[in-house]
């Protein structure tokens, strides 16, 4: 006689995972994780597939990739098994790299901003400038405006 396999609740599963109980339920309402039943207090079950489903999910999200790209390779894996996804996901891995350098030249520009803006108004970060911030003169503005007026 075998062993019934053991399941666990959505909180076993998060501190198994490291998962919040609002994120696994989130990935099951997306299917992305499969609950395997309910406990007779009504709690949701989950079964040994899911660490592993969630382990996955973590992996491709440290690669880049958005949750709904992961639904998409979901769906291809689970409607057309006999698909390799290995080339749908190398499709999403170019898409996220491309999506990192485009954040990567934006935070790259801020930094310069921020580097021409010490250099070019020493004033203002000394404090001596602060209403030449904007160029707004006797405005009210909470960042940077006339707080004394």
């Amino acid at each position: 006689m075998t062993e019934p396999e053991a399941l666990m609740t959505v909180g076993q599963l998060a501190a198994r995972t490291g998962f919040s109980i609002k994120a696994i339920r989130e990935l099951e309402a997306r299917r992305l994780i499969y609950m395997a039943g309910r406990s007779p207090a009504n709690y949701r079950l989950f079964d040994e597939s899911a660490p592993w489903c969630a382990q996955v999910i973590r992996n491709l999200r440290s690669l880049g990739l958005t949750i709904k790209e992961i639904e998409q390779l979901a769906g291809v894996y689970l409607d057309r098994p006999e698909e390799p996804i290995g080339p749908r996901l190398a499709t999403l891995l170019e898409r996220s790299e491309r999506r990192i350098e485009e954040r990567v030249r934006e935070l790259e520009e801020i930094r310069e901003r921020i580097r021409a803006f010490r250099a070019e108004r020493p004033d203002v970060l000394a404090g001596a400038a602060e209403r030449e911030l904007a160029g707004l003169r006797g405005s009210h503005c909470a960042a940077g405006g006339d707080r004394h007026a």
